[in-house]
């Protein structure tokens, strides 16, 4: 029988096919995840909605699918297999089977097979499935000796990422006469992100593709001009050190993000162009009444932009509350479709990498983005002229010049920089806090 692409959310007619979760011979059960597809930088599991055994597959990852389409065959439970490629399935999956073990009086487990009784491992034989991995992952743990049955995955559905294996090298013992050769350095990141292996290809699909494709489109579409100043966080410093442990006994984890989200959303009230997406074929400028700001989250998979709605109406722990939930999700490999639309305006963060300035990449079709690099403690000159220690950051902002002009983007910058050398006014209601 034929199994077409079912609806997989309000308004998407389309989905980029990530990977297959089952394989033809495979019984699946009702509610089982047969397949991993892709929206808006949102993955999500499509479910069987039947019993039975896979016989075919008729898409490939990489594969665009439209909603209806053919994408599986399948034999239902209970009846008879008649398909000749489920047979020679099932007939190579029986001649790929291991031999029954059986125990020997010393507690080994040897082959039954042509009378052998060769010592064979249990493990060697198990009747599990590979655990999932990427052929890059997979080509790494090949080169470093590790065993993926071992090794617990963090990814979606137990999927075992790059940082996995992490632990693993630092278990392995140096080889025999390599006692003077220099430590293995471990270059997984602690962050998740995907470094990569030497010497390997990998193919542009999933979230790596759309990203591809969304950044490609903001570089041709946007003409970019980044404007970039320096701002005095010394008291916001002071201020979330005070806070900090009030807010952890709220189940609050507080960092500085909160901070810049809403001092953007207030700047946003203040400079409304910015608070904007350009309709390039009807050429108008949309200057929306709702400021919703997306927030850059580097996940294992690449980079996506979940949206913190209503960031005006929404107080500092609200925000921060919202942008671990968002975060969370987003380096889980679950972001909701619903999460990752709409955005307004955006702000990104390379400051827990280590960067002072960066020139980002417009959010398309917004027209302006924020860059937060590192807090730093420097001496400056105070308005007496002696000098004083400083907390300081540079924010980097990048605007459409068709929509913002270079004075416009400049009084923007004044108004976060404003709230954030006043960040009191970050922690008041809005008439309080202008």
């Amino acid at each position: 029988m034929d199994f077409p692409l079912p609806p997989v959310g309000e308004g998407l007619f389309e989905v980029e096919l990530v990977r297959w979760l089952v394989q033809p011979g495979e019984a699946v059960h009702r509610g089982q995840a047969l397949m991993e597809v892709m929206s808006d930088k949102a993955t999500m599991e499509v479910p069987a909605p039947f019993a039975g055994t896979v016989t075919g597959t008729l898409a490939e990852p990489g594969d665009k699918i439209k909603v209806g389409a053919v994408v599986l065959r399948y034999e239902p439970e209970g009846q008879a297999a008649t398909s000749s490629s489920a047979k020679k399935r099932a007939e190579e999956l029986v001649a790929a089977a291991p031999p029954p073990l059986v125990a020997k009086s010393n507690g080994e487990l040897s082959s039954a097979r042509n009378g052998t009784s060769e010592p064979v491992h249990a493990d060697e034989h198990s009747a599990a499935p590979p655990p999932a991995a990427a052929p890059s992952v997979r080509h790494l743990a090949r080169k470093l000796g590790i065993d993926l049955t071992h090794v617990h995955g963090t990814g979606p559905a137990g999927r075992i990422l790059l940082e996995d294996l992490a632990p693993h090298i630092a278990k392995k013992p140096a080889a025999a006469g390599d006692a003077h050769a220099r430590p293995h350095r471990n270059h997984l990141p602690r962050s998740g992100l995907n470094f990569g292996v030497a010497g390997t290809r990998m193919k542009m699909l999933g979230l790596r593709r759309k990203i591809a494709e969304h950044m490609t489109t903001a570089m041709r579409a946007i003409p970019h001009y980044s404007y970039i100043d320096e701002c005095d966080l010394t008291d916001l410093v002071r201020l979330r050190t005070q806070l900090k442990e009030t807010f952890g006994r709220a189940g609050v984890r507080l960092t500085y993000l909160p901070f810049f989200v809403k001092a953007a959303a207030r700047a946003l009230k203040e400079i409304p162009i910015v608070n904007c997406t350009y309709d390039e074929a009807a050429e108008e400028m949309v200057l929306h009444d709702r400021y919703d700001i997306g927030i850059a989250v580097a996940a294992p998979n690449g980079l996506v932009v979940p949206v913190i709605r209503d960031a005006d109406k929404k107080d500092v722990a609200a925000i921060a509350t919202e942008i671990d939930r968002l975060s969370n999700d987003a380096r889980a490999g679950r972001p909701k479709a619903e999460d990752l639309r709409g955005g307004t305006f955006t702000v990104t963060s390379i400051g827990g990498i280590g960067g002072l300035i960066s020139t980002p990449i417009i959010n398309h079709p917004e027209v302006g983005i924020m860059g937060v690099g590192k807090v730093v403690r420097r001496p400056v000159y105070d308005a007496h002229g002696a000098l004083r220690p400083a907390d300081l950051i540079y924010l980097s902002f990048s605007f459409d010049h068709r929509v913002v002009d270079g004075a416009v983007g400049a009084a923007f910058g004044n108004v976060v920089i404003r709230h954030l050398q006043n960040p009191a006014t970050l922690l008041l209601p809005e008439r309080f806090g202008s």
